[in-house]
């Protein structure tokens, strides 16, 4: 009985993974079709002829500098991620460890900005980032959104778990507070980290909003903004698309693979308590 109920978790287990492998083995099938086999109804599983017609012109196209995108995209991803780290790390520190009037009160009201829409704050950061002169820069795909209240949540929960003997021991051999927060509480802080800095890097990877209202200079776009150029007004290339598409998940894949020891410790951890 229990390995008939092992098996059939197991099978509910592959039919969920097969579901959710099917988009993504969809792109990667439409970014090798021409544009004829793409439109065709009903869909083709094989690509009939096999083309790289997609790649070549995502890669190819002088008008369309995907590559320029995609680092674009990289830089930017990889510095909101440090930058969330920074400022998340530092101010959870504060609220899980030290002792100050008015720090629940605090917390809350970081927590309670979780529950504001993004899109209720563009106005007023388009305005900020106006009058800083930073549209149509790197900063200003950067910067906002650095100080991350999902990321002072997390960290802080992951913090009270680590055991307070560890900085009363630190204390005794003489340790400050900034020596406590870099020496013991960030080394053993690490899979917490590595998570926060995983889904940093992809909300701003994944950010299409934000960039496009941003961002003029074809040369200055972000990938997902760049790809949307590519899509036209009466008719879709599906294989430029695709093969876009396809460019934008590899780093993801490699980050989530890199990281996925550390982003199951980090979960698991910061959930412990509360």
């Amino acid at each position: 009985m229990t390995t008939l109920r092992r098996s059939g978790r197991y099978a509910v287990l592959v039919l969920l993974a097969l579901v959710f492998l099917i988009p993504l083995l969809w792109m990667v099938i439409t970014s090798v079709k021409t544009y004829g086999d793409a439109q065709r109804i009903p869909p083709s599983i094989v690509p009939n002829p096999f083309s790289t017609h997609g790649y070549d012109q995502i890669l190819g196209n002088t008008a369309n500098p995907v590559l320029r995108w995609f680092l674009n995209s990289m830089l930017a991803a990889t510095l909101h991620a440090l930058l969330v780290l920074v400022t998340a790390s530092m101010a959870a520190y504060a609220l899980a460890r030290m002792r100050f009037r008015g720090r629940g009160l605090l917390f809350a009201l970081i927590v309670g900005t979780l529950f504001i829409p993004p899109t209720s704050l563009i106005i007023p950061n388009f305005v900020i980032a106006d009058r800083l002169g930073w549209l149509d820069t790197l900063l200003v795909i950067t910067v906002p959104g650095a100080a991350s209240a999902f990321g002072v949540f997390f960290l802080r929960q992951f913090f009270i778990s680590i055991p307070a003997e560890l900085e009363e021991a630190a204390v005794l051999d003489g340790a400050n507070q900034w020596q406590i927060f870099v020496r013991v509480l960030l080394p053993l802080s690490k899979p917490a980290l590595a998570t926060l800095a995983v889904l940093s890097f992809l909300t701003n990877w994944n950010d299409f909003l934000w960039p496009l209202y941003v961002l003029f200079s074809p040369e200055r776009l972000t990938l997902p903004t760049g790809l949307g150029l590519l899509q036209g007004s009466y008719n879709t290339d599906y294989p430029v698309i695709m093969a876009g598409a396809v460019l934008a998940s590899v780093p993801v894949l490699i980050l989530f693979v890199a990281a996925q020891r550390h982003i199951i410790q980090g979960v698991s951890r910061s959930g412990l308590k509360g």
